[in-house]
């Protein structure tokens, strides 16, 4: 357990706040977008009617995420009924069919590929484990996007022959994971094991991964722990202590955080730069996650966990919402971490 995460009502509902605020804030906003014709020159909110606010598509997605984990895990809590009702102004059937038919458009087979329809897939699996009839009737309406995302992740992971190892948005590891949990929680055997396959075929051979060189200036999720992230969803016990062990053999075996110091915002005014603070949250429940698969015993438990717990509390220092452009998606990386 990650001391510096816990999570109370009164910081949960300041987690809500963040997400409340933006998920029906339509400007600014940053789109990728695919025009084929004039007609396809219309608002965030014309073109996607869920999920056109908190900046970006992803990030409105993940913000629904976020209201609808923390609204299943605190029912009772101040905030639950406005969550509730966010989720249900934006889910509705008619929203979602169009935002289907969106995803399904002509020239956008890469749409947010792979983060954002990762996302996606955990928003479904969070509205499918909520036993709450509202979330049941969200979590129906939500299948034709849900349907459409895998669609287009299918053959994607199918044809991509390299993994993209940056530390931002594109990084495969950190959407495999993503998927992977969605796919096990949902039942789908065959997504499964499509994309385990895939990362055995990516990842298993690796060694010495650079993480000296970590964190580039813009990074929101580290490439050396996001592969460690992925990989030990499909190895167990020994098998993955002895491929961590050539992955990143520089864990130290004393308990010393030294090796891997949490990233510094020189300026979170600056949306790019602010990834940093993004870094520090992912990092944190990824060196938590990594230890919890190591063997008892194992002496790399220690130091994983104390650099979790030091990453934990600069990350959670700097969720504030005070600068909209640098920090409307820094909440679900809080309430990644905090929930667990």
């Amino acid at each position: 357990m990650i001391p510096a995460a816990t999570l109370d009502v009164d910081t949960a509902g300041g987690f809500a706040n963040l997400a409340l605020s933006c998920v029906h804030r339509e400007y600014p906003n940053k789109i990728a977008h695919v025009l084929n014709s004039d007609a396809d020159a219309r608002t965030p909110r014309q073109l996607t009617p869920s999920f056109y606010g908190c900046y970006d598509w992803h990030s409105s997605v993940h913000g629904h995420w976020l209201l609808a984990r923390l609204a299943r895990l605190y029912p009772n809590a101040p905030f639950a009924a406005r969550a509730k009702a966010a989720l249900g102004q934006s889910l509705s059937a008619a929203n979602l069919r169009q935002e289907a038919e969106y995803l399904k458009g002509a020239g956008r087979n890469t749409f947010e590929r792979p983060y954002g329809l990762a996302w996606l897939l955990q928003l479904a699996a969070e509205l499918r484990a909520w036993k709450d009839n509202d979330a049941q009737q969200w979590a129906g309406n939500l299948k034709p996007l849900e349907a459409a995302a895998i669609q287009n992740l299918q053959p994607w992971l199918a044809k991509l022959t390299f993994p993209v190892r940056s530390g931002e948005h594109s990084n495969t590891a950190f959407g495999l994971g993503l998927m992977i949990d969605y796919a096990r929680t949902a039942g789908d055997a065959g997504f499964a094991k499509a994309l385990e396959d895939r990362v055995r075929a990516f990842y298993l051979k690796d060694e010495g991964c650079p993480i000296r060189y970590e964190p580039s200036g813009e990074d929101f999720i580290s490439p050396c722990l996001a592969e460690a992230d992925v990989v030990r969803r499909v190895l167990e016990g020994k098998a993955f202590a002895t491929w961590l062990a050539r992955f990143l053999p520089g864990i130290p075996r004393d308990g010393s955080t030294a090796w891997l110091k949490p990233g510094v915002v020189a300026d979170p005014t600056d949306g790019k730069l602010a990834h940093l603070d993004g870094l520090n949250l992912s990092r944190a429940w990824m060196l938590d996650r990594i230890a919890s698969a190591l063997p008892a015993g194992d002496a790399r438990v220690s130091a994983l966990r104390a650099t979790s717990e030091a990453h934990a509390r600069d990350g959670l220092r700097a969720v504030t919402g005070a600068h909209y452009e640098g920090a409307h998606w820094l909440g679900t990386f809080a309430v990644y971490l905090t929930t667990r």
